[in-house]
C-alpha cells in the first residue's frame, strides 16, 4: 500500500518498460524516504531484475540486434525465451564465434517465423545456422517451408539439405553469367529509361535463376553491369520520374430525352454475372476465401501435431480423395435467422467453389428443445438459399460411436464422472471438482450406471480433463436427461454436449474445414485436444465474425416473447429477421446471399444497419422483379374528352429498356385512379405533379391531363377529379409523369417499417425498459383497398413486382383466389427528386 501511494503517480504518466520501471521504482524508494528495511529488500529484488534484463539485452546485442530492437524483443516473453534458447544452442554448436550480425539475423528470423506446430525442429535448424550450412535468408525460408511440409520429428537429412541448398556453392563467375543474361534481356528498356528502369524486377529474375547465391553478391554484380552499360548517373537520372497522369473517368451515360435512364439498367452491372444470372456468394467473395489445402491441416497456425498426425491425415486423404468437406450444423430448436444465412453461404459456398461437398448435420443432442417443424424449417431455408446438402446427417446417428469415445476417454485418464450440481458448474471459474482424481475403474462403472438410468437426472456428469481458452476448466461431455429423443426414443438417457459432439462428428464425417463463428474460438483448443487424445483424425477449425443486424432481435427466446405478447404474428412475421420472415417479406434468396458476400468473411464481429441488406435487395429486384402499376391510396380521375378510338389496352415492357424480357398489357379507359398525394389543389414551386393549374403526364399513355373540375365530400376531401386530356406531342412537356390504374384489381397491401425504435433494442443503456418496451407503433400499416393493374392477376405466393414509383412488393401467403395480399419488401432507391 505504501509503495502504491508513493510511486503510482511517479510511474503512471510515463510509458516505461518493465526494466525501466524497476529502475525507477528503486530510485523513487530512495528519494521518497521509504523505511530502510523495505527500501533495502525492494532495491535488491528490483536491482536483480534490472541486472537480469540488462544481461539479456547485452546477449541480444551480441548477435547484432540494436539496443532498441533488443529492448523491444524483451517485451515479448515468449519470443525472448525462444531467442535465448536459440543463442544458447548456437553457442554449443559453433562457439561464441557465431555471435555476429549475419548469424544473429538468421536466428532472429528463425524464432519469429517458426510456427508452433513445428517448434520441435528449432534446435536442428539452429545447428545448421551455427555451422553455416544455412547461411542465407533464401536457405532459411526453404528450411522452414520444408519443416512445415514435413512436420514429423524424424527428418530425412538428405532431402532436407537438398531442399535448402546445403553445400551448394555459387561461384562469382556463375553470378556474372546469369546477370549478363538478365541485362541482355532488358537492354532496350535500360537504354530508354536508364536509371529510372525497374531494376528490382531484374534482380528478382537473377535470384530466381541462382536461388542459393548470396543476395548481396547478385545485387552488386547487377549494379556494376548496369553502371558499365549506362555510365555514371546524370542530373536527369537523379530527378524523380514524373508520374503518368491518370486517364479521366468516362462520363456518365446521359439520360434519354424526356426522362431519366431506365432503372433496370442502373444497378445491374454490379449484381449480374457474365452469364446474366444474379451473382452468388462465391462470385463476390472470389479469392477472399483462402484456407489450407486438404491434407495440409498441419500448416495452419495453432494446429496441434502428434506422432500420429501424418498417418491420420494420409488416411483422411485416401477416404476423401482430397476433396473439401464442410458442414452446416444447426441446432433444431428454432428458426434460422439472417446470421445463419452467412454460415450457410460460407459452408456450402466454399465447398461448392472448391468442388467439394457440404453436409447438413442437425446437432440434435438436446431432446428437450427439438421439434420436427424446426428440422423441416432448417432444410427448407438451406434449399431456399439455393444449396443442396451432400448428405443430411444427425449427431444422433453417432450416439453409439460417441459413447465408445467417451469410454475410451475415461480409460485413457482424460475424463471422470463428477457429482457436483449443475449450478456449481456454471460460469467461467467453477470450483475444482473433488472427483477429478477418482480411479478410472470407478468412473467407468459410474458412467455405465448413468447410461443404464441408475443415477438420477442432475446427479452426475462426465467431465473432460481440459481447459478452454476462456479459462473454463473441465467442460461437461455427457449429462443425464430422461427425455425421449425424437429419433432414438428411449434408447438413451445420457446425451453428449456440444463440446464433446462437435469435433468428434467432424472427425467421423471426415470434415476438412470446420467453419464456425468467432464465439467458438474459445473451444478450438478443446476441439484439437479431444481429437488428438483419442487418436482420431483432427480437422482444422476456422472462425469468422458473426453477422448481426441493428434494429433487430434474433434470439429464439426473445422472438418467442414477441409472439406471445402479440407484437408479431409468428416466426415468419415480415418485421423479423428470421429467414422465413425475410422470404415472406419478399427478400430474394439471391439478395441475401449477395449481402452475405458483400459483408465478407472476417474475424471482426459486425453489426450492420439493415439499410445495407435492403440495398442488396433493391439491386437484385431491380433486375428480376417485373414492373406493374399499383395505387395504394386511390383518387378517382374521369377523363371527359377521351377519344372514342383511343386504345383500350396499352403494352408496357416488363423491364424498361429490355424488350427481350417481354411485355404485359394494361387496361385504359376514361376512368382512372391515381395516388391521392399526386394531386394538390394548390402547391408550391417544388411540387411537380397535378394541380388545378399544372398538368401532368400519364405514364405509357402518351397523354397529358388538365384538371377541369374538382369533386369533394362533405369534409372537403377530394374524391374525384374531372380532367381533359391532350396528346403529349401537342403540348409542352409536363414537369412530371405519374402512374395510374384502370379497371384494376382490388388488393390488400401491408407496409412494414422497423419493429424497434432504437438501434440496439437489447442494450439496457439504450433501452432501460427492455426490448419489449421499444416496439414502434408504426411498424405495420395495412392498406385494405389498394388497386393494381390486372397484369398481376395470376401471381403466385412469393412472386415479386416493382410497383412503379411505390417500391418492391411480394405476394403474401395470406392471398386467396379472390384477393391478393402484397407485402412491401423495400422502397425504391431514394432520388433527389422523388415524388416532387
Amino acid at each position: 500500500m505504501w509503495v502504491d501511494c508513493v510511486v503510482r503517480q511517479e510511474l503512471s504518466t510515463q510509458k516505461l518498460s518493465s526494466t525501466d520501471c524497476a529502475v525507477k521504482l528503486v530510485q523513487c524508494l530512495h528519494v521518497t524516504g521509504a523505511p530502510e528495511r523495505f527500501r533495502r529488500s525492494t532495491s535488491c529484488v528490483n536491482l536483480e531484475r534490472v541486472n537480469m534484463a540488462g544481461a539479456v539485452v547485452d546477449l541480444f546485442v551480441s548477435i547484432g540486434l540494436t539496443e532498441q530492437k533488443a529492448k523491444e524483443t524483451l517485451k515479448n516473453e515468449q519470443l525472448t525465451e525462444s531467442l535465448k534458447q536459440a543463442i544458447k544452442t548456437a553457442d554449443e554448436y559453433g562457439g561464441e564465434g557465431v555471435r555476429n550480425k549475419d548469424v544473429g539475423k538468421l536466428l532472429y528470423n528463425l524464432v519469429t517465423k517458426l510456427k508452433a506446430q513445428v517448434k520441435g525442429h528449432q534446435n536442428m535448424l539452429v545447428k545448421y545456422i551455427a555451422t553455416r550450412k544455412i547461411a542465407s535468408e533464401a536457405q532459411l525460408t526453404a528450411a522452414l517451408d520444408y519443416c512445415l511440409h514435413n512436420p514429423g520429428l524424424d527428418v530425412d537429412t538428405k532431402s532436407f539439405e537438398e531442399a535448402c541448398g546445403v553445400g551448394v556453392v555459387v561461384s562469382p563467375e556463375e553470378i556474372e553469367t546469369v546477370v549478363e543474361g538478365v541485362i541482355k534481356k532488358h537492354k532496350d528498356g535500360l537504354l530508354e529509361k536508364r536509371y529510372h528502369y525497374n531494376t528490382g524486377m531484374m534482380l528478382g529474375e537473377a535470384k530466381g535463376q541462382i536461388k542459393w547465391a548470396d543476395a548481396k553478391a547478385v545485387k552488386n554484380e547487377l549494379d556494376m553491369q548496369i553502371l558499365d552499360l549506362l555510365g555514371p548517373k546524370t542530373d536527369a537520372d537523379r530527378e524523380k520520374p514524373q508520374k503518368t497522369p491518370k486517364a479521366p473517368k468516362a462520363p456518365k451515360a446521359s439520360a434519354p430525352a424526356g426522362g431519366k435512364a431506365p432503372e433496370s439498367a442502373a444497378a445491374s452491372d454490379n449484381v449480374v454475372s457474365e452469364d446474366g444470372q444474379v451473382k452468388g456468394f462465391m462470385d463476390v467473395m472470389g479469392e477472399a476465401l483462402k484456407f489450407h489445402k486438404t491434407g495440409e491441416n498441419y500448416k495452419t497456425d495453432g494446429y496441434v501435431i502428434t506422432p500420429e498426425t501424418m498417418d491420420l491425415l494420409n488416411k483422411h486423404l485416401q477416404e476423401t480423395g482430397g476433396k473439401v468437406y464442410t458442414r452446416f450444423p444447426p441446432e433444431p430448436n428454432g428458426i434460422l435467422h439472417i446470421g445463419h444465412a452467412k454460415a450457410i453461404n460460407f459452408n456450402f459456398g466454399y465447398a461448392k467453389a472448391t468442388g467439394g461437398s457440404c453436409y447438413l448435420r442437425y446437432d440434435d443432442t438436446n431432446p428437450e428443445k427439438e421439434e420436427e417443424k424446426f428440422f423441416l424449417g432448417i432444410r427448407d431455408m438451406v434449399e431456399w438459399l439455393g444449396y443442396k446438402p451432400f448428405k443430411i446427417t444427425y449427431a444422433s446417428d453417432n450416439f453409439g460411436k460417441l459413447y465408445e469415445c467417451a469410454v475410451e476417454l475415461i480409460k485413457r485418464g482424460h475424463a471422470y464422472v463428477c457429482h457436483m450440481p449443475a449450478d456449481m458448474l456454471k460460469g467461467f471459474n467453477p470450483p475444482d471438482s473433488p472427483y477429478r482424481d477418482r480411479p478410472v475403474t470407478e468412473s467407468l462403472q459410474l458412467f455405465e450406471d448413468m447410461k443404464k438410468g441408475k443415477i438420477g437426472e442432475g446427479e452426475a456428469t462426465l467431465r473432460m480433463k481440459t481447459t478452454l481458452e476462456e479459462g473454463k476448466k473441465d467442460p461437461v461431455a455427457y449429462r443425464i436427461k430422461f427425455t425421449p429423443h425424437h429419433r432414438t426414443g428411449d434408447e438413451w438417457c445420457i446425451y453428449p454436449t456440444y463440446d464433446f459432439t462437435h469435433c468428434l462428428c467432424d472427425s467421423i464425417e471426415n470434415i476438412s474445414h470446420s467453419l464456425c463463428t468467432k464465439e467458438f474460438q474459445a473451444r478450438r483448443s478443446s476441439y484439437y485436444w479431444l481429437c488428438n487424445v483419442l487418436s482420431m483424425y483432427c480437422p482444422v477449425q476456422w472462425e469468422y465474425g458473426r453477422l448481426n443486424l441493428s434494429y433487430a432481435v434474433v434470439s429464439k427466446r426473445k422472438i418467442g416473447k414477441l409472439i406471445t405478447n402479440g407484437f408479431v404474428r409468428d416466426w415468419d412475421d415480415p418485421r423479423l429477421f428470421t429467414l422465413t420472415a425475410l422470404r415472406r417479406r419478399g427478400f430474394p434468396a439471391e439478395a441475401i446471399n449477395y449481402f452475405c458476400a458483400k459483408v465478407g468473411v472476417t474475424m471482426a464481429q459486425t453489426c450492420i444497419d439493415p439499410s445495407m441488406l435492403e440495398a442488396c435487395v433493391r439491386e437484385v429486384l431491380n433486375v428480376t422483379a417485373q414492373r406493374a402499376m399499383a395505387v395504394l391510396h386511390p383518387l378517382k380521375v374521369t377523363i371527359s374528352n377521351l377519344p372514342a378510338d383511343f386504345p383500350k389496352d396499352i403494352s408496357v415492357l416488363n423491364f424498361p429498356g429490355h424488350e427481350a424480357k417481354g411485355s404485359h398489357s394494361v387496361a385504359f379507359s376514361n376512368t382512372l385512379y391515381i395516388e391521392q398525394d399526386d394531386f394538390k389543389e394548390s402547391a408550391d414551386k417544388n411540387f411537380f405533379r397535378l394541380t388545378k393549374e399544372q398538368p401532368v403526364g400519364l405514364r405509357y399513355s402518351g397523354l397529358v391531363i388538365f384538371v377541369e373540375k374538382l369533386v369533394k365530400d362533405s369534409l372537403g376531401t377530394p374524391t374525384e377529379l374531372v380532367v381533359t386530356c391532350k396528346m403529349a406531342d401537342d403540348v409542352p412537356k409536363p414537369k412530371a409523369f405519374i402512374h395510374w390504374v384502370s379497371d384494376p384489381l382490388r388488393c390488400e397491401v401491408r407496409v412494414y417499417e422497423r419493429l424497434f425504435k432504437h438501434k440496439f433494442p437489447e442494450d439496457p443503456n439504450e433501452v432501460p425498459g427492455g426490448f419489449l418496451s421499444d416496439i414502434s407503433d408504426d411498424s405495420l400499416e395495412v392498406v385494405p383497398a389498394a388497386m393494381v393493374d390486372k397484369s398481376v392477376g395470376g401471381a403466385k405466393v412469393y412472386d415479386k413486382f416493382q410497383f412503379e414509383r411505390n417500391g418492391y412488393f411480394s405476394v403474401d401467403p395470406d392471398s386467396t383466389p379472390g384477393k391478393l395480399v402484397f407485402n412491401k419488401t423495400v422502397s425504391l432507391k431514394e432520388d433527389a427528386g422523388k415524388k416532387q
